[in-house]
Formats: structure tokens, C-alpha cells, sequence
């Protein structure tokens, strides 16, 4: 059963259960635990969450956003996610990102995020699990050229992008790169880049932004049109078209 349906729709559920499976993801050291209302303020985090931002307690986190605990590019990309989900009802899964921990050094994790509704089906807030993967770049001698791959991938989903070129100018084969990515990322390179390129896809739309769904494919790097649909719905549950009369109210 999805945490949404845990927490709908039942009462008492929000104070009780809810510190049943905070206490439950507090026994988990590599993965962050948290609920936030619609204003992005924590209701519950875990205690891994609470020594990720570098702060001593839970009383230090609830009630505050991610502007007031995280560094502020990262909490604004975080914030961003978070009205997605709000807004689209959707939730996000297996999103791969970056964060910088107190010490200031790098990880990356897989999040996801989910929409909570209360009993009369409105979308109050949300709920969503961080799982830190691999290791620190100074501790793994492959770790920094697979998270460079990644970035590169990230930032240029929109351009046309070779898994062969890219591995070699990491000094590695395709096929250690895929096992790389599949060890420290749970993903394979093309994978996020499928995944980039309909996140930016679904951004745009969602802006509201005067073009037309063939424009917003090639934006996104594709040439294909009807390849992106077919993506786009599998990803989405919706064509392009329809989940811009969805962003829409329509």
C-alpha cells in the first residue's frame, strides 16, 4: 500500500502512524525519511535527514523548509520538485540528484516523492524517501568519472548525446560505464537520459509555455515526435497533449 493511502483518510493516522514509520526509517542510516505539508514545511523527518543537513535534532528541521536547512541552489531545485508533485498529483520516482552534505562533500541519491490527499481527495502535502548510493568521490577511484558522465548527461540531455564517446573520454568501456551505473546509481545511462529529457519535457508544459508539443520534443532533444509521445505517455501516463490540458485544469 502506497504511504499516500496510509495517510488518508483515516483518523488519528497523522500523529500516530506517522511516528510509527518515522521511527521505522530512523533504523535506516542511507535513507532520509520526511513529510512536508502544501507550504513545503516538514511535518516528520528521520534522523538520517537530520544529520544530512547538518543539524542535531528533529526539532532543528520540522516546521522549516528546505530554503532554511539546505544550500540554497539545491533547495531550490528540491523546492521546484516539491510543487511538481503538488501540483501534478504525480509522484516522482527513482529521480537521481545530487547533494552536498555539511562536510561539503558530494553524494548522490535516488529520491522519491509522492502526493498525500486527505478523505476528501485534495492534495494536502507530501511524502518521499532519499537512498544515498556509492561513495564519496576521494574514497572510490571510478566514482568520480561515473558521476561526471552523469552531470554531462543531466546538463546536456538536450543535445545529441554518444554512451560510446562518452565512456571513452572517461578511459572506461560501454560496458563498464552501464555496470558502473547500475551499481552506484541503480540506473543506466540512458535510463537518465530518457528520464532528463521528459523531466524538462514535463517543465515545460507545465510553464505553460507558448509552444507546440513538436517543439517542446525537439527542445528536449528529440527528433523523433512520435518517439517522444510514446515515451512521454509510458513515463507519464498521458500523452503530451493531454497532460497539457491536465496542467491546464481542463
Amino acid at each position: 500500500m502506497e504511504l499516500s493511502a496510509l495517510l488518508a483518510g483515516k483518523p488519528g493516522i497523522r500523529s500516530v502512524d506517522l511516528a510509527t514509520l518515522e521511527s521505522l526509517f530512523d533504523a535506516l542510516n542511507d535513507v532520509a525519511f520526511f513529510v512536508k505539508d502544501r507550504d513545503g514545511r516538514y511535518l516528520s523527518a528521520n534522523n538520517t535527514l537530520v544529520r544530512r543537513c547538518g543539524l542535531r535534532s528533529k526539532a532543528d528541521i520540522i516546521g522549516k523548509t528546505v530554503l532554511e536547512v539546505h544550500p540554497k541552489l539545491l533547495a531550490q531545485t528540491y523546492l521546484a520538485q516539491d510543487r511538481q508533485v503538488i501540483d501534478s498529483g504525480m509522484a516522482l520516482k527513482k529521480h537521481l540528484e545530487l547533494h552536498l552534505y555539511p562536510s561539503r562533500g558530494r553524494g548522490w541519491c535516488l529520491t522519491y516523492k509522492t502526493p498525500l490527499r486527505d478523505e476528501s481527495g485534495q492534495i494536502v502535502g507530501l511524502a518521499g524517501t532519499s537512498q544515498d548510493l556509492g561513495l564519496a568521490d576521494e574514497l572510490h577511484p571510478v566514482y568520480r568519472k561515473i558521476a561526471d558522465i552523469a552531470l554531462h548527461i543531466r546538463e546536456n540531455y538536450h543535445e545529441s548525446i554518444s554512451m560510446d564517446e562518452l565512456a571513452r573520454s572517461a578511459g572506461l568501456s560501454l560496458s563498464r560505464v552501464e555496470r558502473l551505473f547500475q551499481r552506484v546509481f541503480h540506473y543506466s545511462p540512458r535510463q537518465l537520459l530518457l528520464q532528463s529529457r521528459l523531466g524538462a519535457a514535463m517543465a515545460m508544459i507545465e510553464a505553460g509555455e507558448q509552444r507546440s508539443i513538436a517543439q517542446v520534443a525537439y527542445a528536449c532533444g528529440y527528433t523523433d515526435h512520435s518517439a517522444f509521445s510514446r515515451q512521454f505517455k509510458a513515463h507519464a501516463g498521458m500523452s503530451p497533449q493531454q497532460y497539457r490540458m491536465h496542467c491546464k485544469g481542463v
